[in-house]
């Protein structure tokens, strides 16, 4: 069994914890928060599970191999920082730090540690996601040009963060994964319509090498639910709705326009109206597959798909994300220095 310690009871905190729990392969040693009515409910659920208010408990016991780090996002780089020079193994949730500095220091620390820094991109673990990503690389959707997402719901507003960086580092990890590269530049606009200077409501348009587009929409000030992304290739479509049930959650449309360069300029283009065929699913819930990817990384000291360089990547979008929401206008992006390129499509 693989020990590991959890830092972080509160919403998120707790779905970690019924999952790590409830995997045989792991031993649950601790629960870290510095709120005592939370580790009280802890105890109340899980007596099996020690509860701390100080994280050098986690830090100094030597059969905890790895951290999962599922607290508030400012606290994400130094608790990680920590956990790693203390030689254990390290699952952060998203987004992994606020700057790209940060994220490229844990990197660095992660390296010099010689230790799994893996980072809570938790669609990349959705059954879904590989399957589409397997339609892309047996050629099926013909070239991706364009991917839309709306992740939307009546939330729980953050005064720590906006809406781009607690919901968007889902969909920009989707995008750069399916798209296989770095995006050049992201324009950013938005609405602080509860608070003052917290984004309630974000659009990101991400522009990738070829002409081709990623268009995120998230929000937490809207009426519905909404976890849709869209994948549209130049030969099918794909609707991809979590919100329905597993038999349908991913629709295929062979639909499309068809160029004819030899025929008449009235003719050229042809439009396609295909049949739409439903994708089988393995039905596995998104963070068991991720809790058990980290426990296997773990075991192996092996470089998880969610890596540090990954996450670096997905917090350097965000980054220049925000600087384009805050400036009005498109922004660059830098391609990140890195030996260990985004993994491709696979």
């Amino acid at each position: 069994m693989t020990g590991l310690g959890l830092v972080g009871a509160g919403k998120w905190g707790g779905n970690w914890l019924r999952t790590l729990a409830g995997l045989p392969e792991v031993d649950l040693r601790w629960c870290c928060d510095l709120n005592e009515a939370l580790l009280a409910k802890v105890r109340q659920t899980h007596p099996h599970v020690l509860t701390t208010t100080s994280f050098d408990d986690l830090l100094r016991d030597p059969a905890t191999d790895g951290v999962v780090i599922a607290s508030i996002a400012p606290t994400h780089f130094p608790l990680a920082r920590r956990a790693l020079e203390a030689g254990k193994h390290v699952l952060v949730e998203k987004p992994m730090t606020l700057t790209a500095a940060d994220a490229a220091a844990l990197n660095r620390v992660a390296d010099r540690a010689g230790r799994v820094l893996m980072v809570g991109h938790l669609m990349e673990y959705h059954p879904a996601i590989p399957a589409i990503r397997r339609l892309i690389q047996s050629g099926e959707l013909g070239e991706v040009r364009r991917v839309e997402s709306r992740r939307t719901n009546h939330g729980t507003l953050r005064t720590d963060e906006n809406v781009w960086w607690s919901f968007a580092p889902h969909d920009i990890s989707i995008a750069v994964r399916l798209m296989g590269d770095w995006p050049d530049a992201v324009s950013c606009d938005g609405q602080c319509i509860v608070q003052p200077r917290v984004a309630d409501v974000v659009g990101g348009t991400l522009r990738f090498p070829g002409n081709r587009v990623a268009r995120i929409d998230v929000s937490w000030h809207d009426p519905a639910k909404v976890r849709e992304l869209r994948v549209y290739g130049t030969k099918k479509w794909v609707v991809f709705d979590d919100t329905l049930p597993w038999d349908g959650k991913v629709l295929v449309h062979d639909r499309g326009f068809d160029l004819n360069p030899a025929a008449a300029p009235d003719r050229r283009v042809v439009m396609r109206q295909g049949g739409v065929q439903a994708l089988p699913l393995d039905q596995t819930e998104p963070l068991v597959a991720e809790a058990r990817h980290f426990v296997e990384c773990v075991r192996t000291n092996s470089r998880p798909l969610s890596d540090g360089v990954a996450g670096a990547a997905v917090v350097s979008v965000l980054e220049y994300g925000q600087r384009s929401l805050d400036v009005g206008r498109e922004v660059a992006i830098p391609r990140p220095e890195s030996d260990r390129p985004i993994r491709r499509a696979a």
